[in-house]
């Protein structure tokens, strides 16, 4: 019997009308002549005569550009044509500026910057490349241009007034670091980056460090929260090497991005993982108790045990991005099943009568701190105009 294989056409490139931004400096042009003449009739002469006008208005700030996607036109990614024969595909290992860091296929670093069409889009990302991006480069091996961004598969971003910062792009996993001490433990943190990892299907795992400093008893509370809802939860400590083995295979042949507060030492656990990284690391600030920002960019490098990681700049403020009020619960994993007992289907768990999450809370079933937290993400956030 004859198989006969239906070969898909490859779809063209379709055009698209794409707006581009504005310049940010301040309006030349004013318009109180007649009132300050008639204020100052003595004046007349040191008003200038004649004007420029700019023709740059809303037609000019666009432009046709023909967009070769894909099928899903959600993809997080900017593929604009015509790309130039004899690009390369690289890997993007850091993000400074206006340039970056690229690995090309055979292993060399190249310096790239973004083509012109692509920084002057107007987007809603904070900045439309990140550490772990995919993307097309054409140049040699000592520097290049990134004419187009892979649609990513997976990423962590968050809200930055208004615009979406992502933090790491296609990675497989991520380790939320916390410290039991210096700086203090902030569980809400925590809540909001498993939220964000939830939503964007990224597996997270759970990592307090430096439990040297306190009694570890006095984290099983705590700890033993977050492992009954199926997350991996590591007890790690630097001098003493204790949870480095497992933190170790948890992140063997995996992308994993390091998140958490700055100074609860992100890049010293890695350095203890392998030490030939020689990160830069600093202790925390005496005055406010507080990490003093030592990783200042998202960095994407192997590790020698296999895998990738990215060490990324501390966090103080976690704002997911555009996540829905609505489905806030869904990304709690021990509010979700009893969401779906409420009363009201639209029930927003604070309020409502004959809701299964508050009689929950009320048996002791539910941890109350996990409840204020889901109820404070569902409130609504200020948007910004970003125009």
């Amino acid at each position: 019997m004859t198989q006969h294989w239906k070969i898909e056409p490859m779809k063209k490139p379709r055009k698209e009308r794409v707006e581009l931004k504005k310049n940010r400096s301040s309006r030349r042009r004013q318009g109180d002549f007649t009132r300050r003449l008639s204020a100052h009739p003595e004046q007349a002469g040191d008003l200038v005569a004649s004007e420029r006008i700019s023709g740059k208005g809303d037609l000019t700030r666009k432009r046709t550009v023909l967009i070769q996607n894909s099928t899903n036109d959600s993809a997080d990614g900017l593929t604009v044509e015509p790309m130039s024969s004899g690009a390369w595909r690289g890997h993007v290992l850091e993000v400074f500026g206006l340039e970056s860091l690229v690995q090309s296929p055979d292993g060399s670093l190249v310096r790239c910057t973004l083509r012109q069409v692509l920084r002057k889009m107007l987007t809603r990302q904070r900045h439309v490349l990140a550490a772990g991006d995919w993307v097309r480069v054409l140049g040699n091996k000592s520097e290049g241009t990134i004419e187009s961004i892979e649609p990513r598969i997976r990423s962590l971003c968050r809200s930055s007034r208004g615009r979406r910062h992502v933090i790491v792009a296609n990675v497989d996993q991520v380790v939320l670091v916390a410290s039991a001490r210096e700086p203090t433990l902030k569980p809400g943190l925590l809540d909001r980056l498993l939220v964000a990892a939830e939503s964007n299907g990224i597996r997270p795992i759970l990592c307090i460090n430096k439990i040297d400093l306190v009694e570890p008893a006095s984290l099983i509370p705590l700890a033993g929260v977050y492992a009954r809802m199926g997350y991996p939860v590591i007890l790690c400590s630097i001098p003493s090497g204790q949870g480095l083995e497992r933190l170790r295979y948890e992140m063997k042949g995996c992308t994993t991005a390091m998140i958490g507060q700055s100074g609860v030492g992100k890049s010293s656990i890695l350095n203890a993982l392998d030490p030939t990284l020689r990160l830069p690391i600093a202790t925390v600030s005496r005055d406010n108790n507080k990490g003093r920002h030592t990783t200042t960019t998202a960095k994407l490098l192997p590790l020698s045990s296999g895998g990738w990681y990215i060490d990324t700049p501390g966090v103080r403020q976690f704002q997911p991005w555009e996540i829905v009020p609505a489905e806030v619960h869904s990304a709690f994993r021990d509010i979700r099943p009893l969401a779906n007992l409420c009363r009201f289907p639209n029930c927003t768990h604070s309020h409502e009568v004959d809701c299964a999450v508050k009689n929950a809370v009320a048996d002791g079933l539910l941890d109350t701190r996990r409840w204020e937290s889901c109820c404070h993400l569902s409130t609504p956030v200020t948007t910004y105009d970003v125009s």
